[in-house]
């Protein structure tokens, strides 16, 4: 420990006026980096100009100038999808912008001699800064004089117990001191400090990945790029067909509407939002929409031990007075009224009054600490405080010393330490025991007691020990059945700790952590990543982890093809959940963990991670069932446009006539469908799964619909009237649609697909409605054909499941993807 210096040595002159010129010109000036990620202008251009936009938006125009604004009623949705995009990244920026670690205003420098108070931005590489408790280090440094420094790093590192600095020792920008002084040297300001560079990669905008999200996506695409040559075919068979400008238009937005899916997209925002709100109600809250669906996706989770597995505090277990502890009920009467106690007498067993004597010391000094720390909390919340206990003198506790000490009226003066410090003259078996404890991942303190005063904060002498005070961190109640939970779940439980190994181990084996028995120091760790792979996969629990080990470990299980969820609470755990495929981080925790986490468990229990699990299972499981009914449309549209063209004849429904189908056969129902309840498990391939099964039965759908219209027609039925009842037989093929997703069909939704029947025939009789959808009625023999090719359609479109189901290359494909499914889980297991 030094000893204390003049803090205003004239050595110290720092940077000359010139010198701090130069060095500002250069920007080597401690400046905080523009927040990264993307300006709002980026967000707003890349949710409106997107090719989905463009193709509703150009028929839109096109409706609305060539034909009639009733066939345009699609167009609403470019607007709410584009809102919703806009409000969701910008919620997410403008809590990354708000990222700092740096929140003092001012830094006090010493410049040409002279001792001045700077902002922090105005602080230069190389200036020397002064700095006592309290104060926040604004660039890393390097100690130049020490009048016992200590410094908290737990914000960026982890550890909770403060660091002793010495002249030399380095300094880290975003920490705090706790107690003495100091004078450092900046050896690195702006992004590149320690703090900033945490920051500057923090604020990176990282759009989280989505399956649900891409596969849309890549359906959009597919659609994208259809769209193009089947409206060329169809303007060419306008033309073709002479038809006028506005029945041209009308049939070619009609076809090409019909085959976007525009629908779907606002699905999927409004469920994942409508979930987010279900997760607010149970203390989550979600930075970002399709952070609902990406814990589903999870097969590995990595956790902290403490807040985590354990409960955040330690708690005091048990004293184990010194074996030899000399004395009688006589003499522990004695110390209690305040006299003195005799020396170990090696053999004696302490009496019970003796021990009861030792618990109330501790209760005293933990009632009566100057300044709380951890484990005199733990000791004063399990211990009563005596009432009769008068404090002469007392030394606080210090992370140099590693004890502090409490003099009390007539009973001695009572040291609590490390027992490597206080019990550095201890008989062997104290030392072995303690050691021993230690090992178990117990946390061991020795309690000494000695008649000597307090002088000079050193150990004083003739320290005779008493006890081992034991603390232990709990395992939190729902721990283990949280855990066990995952276990079932095959998601892969990774421990990655900055404690000691030994103690991490422990605490791991009584939560039922699988592979506990054997923990990894991370500073043995290699740092080739396909090395560290190999250990990531056959390792569960790693204990001295520094920040930068756990962001390669989370990369390591990315390049082994996992999805990887991460929990934190600290500035240590910031650039882990940036690289993880899901942040999650704990409501105690830091601002700047939360600000990076696509979700923040706003009680911090453990506990809740499951009921997050059911819930992105509920969202995908049913966004995947409804895309059926949204891509389907798709196909057979695609299909009809195509053949439409070819034959150069009338498209069989008007645009206005596909929003009632829109509504009534898919998006009504799909909302109800999207919201109930569904514990499928997550499986990989919701491309492949959709378009399997809306190819076939899609096709069947546009065979059926093409042929309908033209019998309609032959039965003597004008274009409006085979129209109108086309646009029943299509709302029938899509209520069986449905059938076939929602199988088996009973309960609410046989109900479901009643109401909506019931709404399209009570539609039917109102005249306003009939009007307004240029409804028209044909004769009674039409309609009775109508209504045969509608029972007709509801049985031969019902082929297409079996159908796909027995085309030998979608089996065979099939397969293979549940085979890579199981084996991954079996990996897991």
């Amino acid at each position: 420990m030094n000893a204390p210096a003049d803090m205003s040595a004239p050595a110290f002159t720092g940077l000359t006026s010139e010198e701090v010129r130069r060095r500002t010109a250069a920007g080597q000036v401690n400046t905080t980096p523009r927040p990264g990620g993307r300006t709002t202008f980026d967000i707003i251009r890349s949710n409106t100009l997107t090719y989905f936009n463009l193709i509703l938006g150009t028929l839109f125009v096109f409706m609305m100038v060539f034909g009639s604004w009733r066939d345009a009623l699609f167009g609403w949705i470019i607007f709410i999808n584009a809102f919703i995009g806009i409000f969701q990244e910008m919620r997410a920026k403008i809590a990354l912008d708000r990222l700092t670690l740096i929140s003092t205003p001012a830094a006090k420098v010493i410049r040409d001699g002279l001792e001045q108070e700077v902002p922090v931005g105005q602080v230069v590489l190389g200036d020397v800064v002064r700095v006592a408790a309290g104060d926040q280090i604004v660039a890393d440094g390097r100690v130049l004089l020490s009048n016992d420094l200590e410094v908290d790093e737990s914000l960026l590192t982890g550890e909770s117990v403060p660091e002793a600095k010495q002249v030399g020792d380095s300094l880290l920008s975003g920490t705090f001191v706790v107690a003495g002084s100091a004078i450092f040297e900046a050896t690195a300001v702006g992004p590149d400090a320690y703090a900033q560079r945490i920051t500057g990669a923090g604020k990176r905008y990282v759009r989280l990945h989505s399956e649900l999200v891409a596969g849309i996506n890549k359906f959009l695409r597919i659609i994208g790029l259809g769209i193009i040559p089947v409206g060329a075919f169809l303007i060419w068979a306008q033309f073709h067909m002479d038809a006028t400008l506005e029945a041209g238009v009308t049939n070619t937005v009609a076809a090409l509407v019909a085959m976007v899916p525009q629908g779907l997209v606002l699905l999927t925002s409004i469920a994942f939002a409508i979930s987010a709100l279900t997760l607010a109600g149970r203390n989550v809250l979600t930075r970002e929409l399709p952070a609902v669906e990406g814990l589903a996706r999870v097969d590995v989770l990595c956790i902290d031990k403490t807040g985590t597995i354990t409960e955040p505090h330690p708690a005091f277990e048990r004293l184990e007075l010194v074996d030899g502890w000399a004395g009688d009920a006589t003499t522990a009467t004695g110390l209690a009224a305040g006299g003195g106690a005799a020396a170990p007498d090696d053999g004696a067993a302490p009496p019970p009054d003796l021990q009861a004597l030792a618990l109330a010391a501790l209760g005293a000094m933990a009632a009566t600490a100057a300044s709380a720390n951890s484990t005199l909390a733990a000791i004063g919340s399990a211990l009563p405080a005596p009432t009769d206990w008068t404090v002469q003198d007392a030394i606080p506790f210090s992370s140099a010393r590693k004890w502090s000490a409490t003099r009390f009226d007539g009973r001695g003066s009572w040291v609590l330490g490390a027992p490597e410090i206080v019990g550095a003259d201890a008989p062997e078996p104290v030392r072995a025991r303690a050691a021993q404890m230690a090992a178990e991942g117990l946390r061991v303190l020795l309690l000494s007691r000695t008649e000597a005063p307090l002088t000079d904060e050193a150990l004083p002498p003739g320290l005779v020990p008493v006890g081992l005070v034991v603390l232990s961190e709990r395992v939190r109640s729902d721990a283990p059945q949280t855990l066990a939970y995952f276990r079932e779940q095959g998601v892969e439980i990774k421990v990655i700790s900055g404690d000691n190994p030994a103690t991490v181990a422990t605490i791991a084996a009584k939560a039922g952590i699988t592979g506990a028995d054997h923990a990894v120091d991370a500073r043995t760790l290699p740092t080739d990543p396909e090395a560290l792979a190999n250990i990531m996969e056959s390792t569960t629990v790693f204990g001295r982890v520094n920040p930068d080990q756990k962001c390669a470990m989370v990369e390591a299980l990315q390049r082994r093809g996992h999805t990887v969820a991460m929990t934190g609470d600290g500035v240590n755990d910031v650039l882990a959940l940036k690289k993880a495929d899901m942040g999650i981080a704990m409501g105690t925790g830091t601002a700047a963990a939360q600000a990076v986490s696509q979700l923040v468990l706003v009680d911090s229990r453990f506990a809740t991670l499951p009921g997050v699990v059911a819930e992105g299972r509920r969202v995908t499981a049913n966004i995947e069932r409804v895309a059926g009914l949204f891509t389907n449309k798709s196909v057979w549209a695609a299909a009809l446009a195509v053949t439409v063209a070819a034959l150069t004849i009338d498209y069989p429904i008007l645009p206005r006539h596909l929003t009632v189908i829109d509504s009534l056969t898919i998006g009504v129902p799909a909302f109800f469908l999207a919201l109930a309840p569904n514990p499928r498990r997550f499986i990989p391939g919701f491309v492949y799964r959709v378009g399997r099964f809306v190819i076939p039965t899609g096709l069947l759908s546009a065979a059926t619909m093409l042929a309908s219209f033209l019998l309609l027609r032959e039965f003597g039925a004008t274009v409006e009237e085979a129209r109108s009842m086309d646009m029943i037989i299509f709302s029938v093929i899509g209520l069986r649609v449905i059938s076939m997703i929602e199988r088996p069909l009973r309960g609410w939704r046989l109900g479901l697909v009643l109401a909506m029947a019931a709404v399209l025939a009570a539609g039917m009789c109102v005249p306003q409605l009939r009007d307004f959808f240029a409804v028209d009625f044909p004769s009674w023999r039409v309609i009775l054909v109508a209504a045969a090719l509608s029972v007709f359609a509801w049985f031969f479109v019902g082929l297409g499941r079996p159908i796909s189901a027995r085309l030998p290359w979608w089996r065979e494909r099939e397969a293979r993807l549940r085979g890579g499914v199981a084996r991954g889980r079996l990996s897991s297991d």
